[in-house]
């Protein structure tokens, strides 16, 4: 497995698996026992579990024991800075592309003024 060097990297990795994104998905909705969480998918439980390992070693869910059961829930403090890194990168992306437009109007206005076909 390649090295991921940020919390943010790691949570971009775990989110890549799309069990991993179902289980997500499914705990938007509230704190679930992991049998509950492991239910609907076609896995062995130690393999799922491996899934869970994933997501709670880069922060995105917690888990606690209860009695015989493990608990699973989000961490939203992850959630938010990966949503906040895909905002400011939206906005820097906008503001080049926004330059880029400028840029290739006044280009094109150039060429029309000296009478280039376009």
């Amino acid at each position: 497995m390649p090295y991921h060097s940020t919390p943010l990297d790691l949570a971009f990795h775990a989110l890549s698996d799309p069990t991993r994104r179902a289980v997500v998905s499914r705990l938007v909705e509230g704190e679930l026992p992991v049998s509950a969480l492991a239910e609907p998918f076609d896995m062995a439980l130690p393999s799922f579990a491996q899934h869970l390992k994933v997501l709670e070693d880069c922060g995105l869910i917690a888990s606690e024991k209860r009695g015989r059961s493990r608990w699973c829930r989000l961490v939203q403090a992850r959630f938010e800075e990966a949503a906040d890194w895909m905002v400011s990168e939206r906005r820097r992306w906008t503001e080049r592309l926004d330059r880029l437009e400028v840029y290739l109007d006044k280009t094109e206005e150039d060429d029309e003024g000296h009478g280039k076909p376009v």
